[in-house]
């Protein structure tokens, strides 16, 4: 038997309760929301859930916004990635170095527009995709907005490799760097400018704490509860 804040159960019937009151408990939680402003739902087949401040966040999940909706992650290694209206991320696969850093971690931006802020992981562990681009990064401040046909990647803080899926690829050294990937008509091109026509700074506004950096949140069980799943829980 457990017993917890006066509950006593049977550790099968304790398990089936904490399974049915928190499923995420059971898997691998990699990072929380941090901000969220109006519709931030996760994505599951033709289901969508609300995420609200706090909630975590699942291995191969998908997240998405509203119009008029915002919000930022915090993965584990401390990243934080943020999300404007309409936009879309996938969080594709995360393996753990150590309980505060990644040995990879690999970010689907779909649609819509981002800041990514790298966290304590080694600057290789880290693999950015869109539909037309992938970004490698050096200790990095980006932002990125992925369009039908166009992906532009500005770099505000340290370095970055921006490829096209044909490996046609430009590096990002100096703030204001841009890339620029359009495809049309089969054929893609990449190309750099320091004038880039946008940044995510315009939608900083979009909720408060929205281009804030915070660290994650601590939310391992205690060493007497190692699933969280105890009944009282």
């Amino acid at each position: 038997m457990n017993l917890r804040q006066g509950v006593v159960c049977f550790p099968v019937l304790c398990l089936a309760a904490g399974l049915a009151a928190n499923p995420a408990d059971a898997q691998t939680r990699v990072g929380e929301a941090a901000v969220v402003q109006n519709e931030v739902v996760r994505v599951a087949a033709s289901a969508s859930t609300q995420i609200n401040v706090g909630d975590g966040l699942l291995r191969d999940e998908v997240v998405r916004t509203g119009l008029a909706s915002a919000a930022r992650l915090v993965m584990a290694d401390n990243t934080n990635l943020s999300l404007g209206p309409g936009a879309t991320v996938k969080l594709d696969r995360t393996v753990f170095n150590d309980e505060h850093s990644y040995r990879e971690i690999a970010v689907r931006l779909t649609t819509g527009a981002f800041r990514f802020v790298t966290g304590n992981s080694e600057k290789t562990a880290y693999k950015i995709t869109t539909p037309l681009a992938s970004v490698g990064v050096r200790g990095t401040i980006l932002d990125i907005l992925s369009q039908q046909g166009k992906t532009t990647v500005v770099l505000q803080e340290g370095g970055s490799t921006v490829c096209t899926l044909s490996n046609q690829c430009i590096q990002l050294t100096q703030p204001g760097d841009t890339a620029i990937i359009t495809s049309s008509g089969g054929r893609t091109t990449i190309q750099k400018t320091n004038n880039s026509p946008w940044t995510f700074a315009a939608t900083c506004g979009a909720a408060a704490g929205l281009c804030t950096v915070t660290q994650f949140a601590d939310a391992t069980p205690p060493a007497d509860d190692p699933t969280g799943m105890l009944c009282g829980r």
